[in-house]
């Protein structure tokens, strides 16, 4: 999966921001998924890499979107990852063609618009 992150390392609040998730509910992933395990620095400050957000991209896709339990999730993500990850990059592209095609549609509306309001126009001076 191609990378959307391209810092070296986020500090917790970043991560929470980028991934909108509170800062405590990362906290408590860690203790949950094993494979979840930034780096920490000697003050105990975590550094999360792109790969732990992709993983906790995964994580969200199965807990928020698919409606996982905490259970289900971790034994989806242990034998299915590969899967997983195909799947949300999959629906990462589709969310962008639809974003694409919906500037594409208000662009259209506001040009029908225009049309309308210049004929509008056109027929009040006759």
């Amino acid at each position: 999966m191609e990378s959307r992150f391209t810092k070296l390392r986020y500090k917790i609040k970043e991560v929470s921001e980028i991934l909108e998730i509170p800062q405590s509910t990362l906290r408590f992933w860690e203790t949950e998924f094993p494979d979840l395990q930034p780096h920490r620095t000697p003050h105990n400050q975590r550094y999360y890499t792109p790969a732990d957000l992709e993983l906790l991209e995964i994580i969200y896709y199965l807990l928020y979107t698919k409606g996982l339990k905490i259970e289900a999730a971790k034994e989806y993500l242990a034998h299915n990852r590969k899967n997983i990850s195909k799947r949300l990059e999959i629906i990462k592209k589709l969310e962008h063609i639809k974003s694409e095609l919906e500037g594409f549609l208000q662009v259209l509306n506001l040009r029908a618009q225009s049309r309308t309001f210049a004929r509008d126009v056109s027929d009040t001076q006759i």
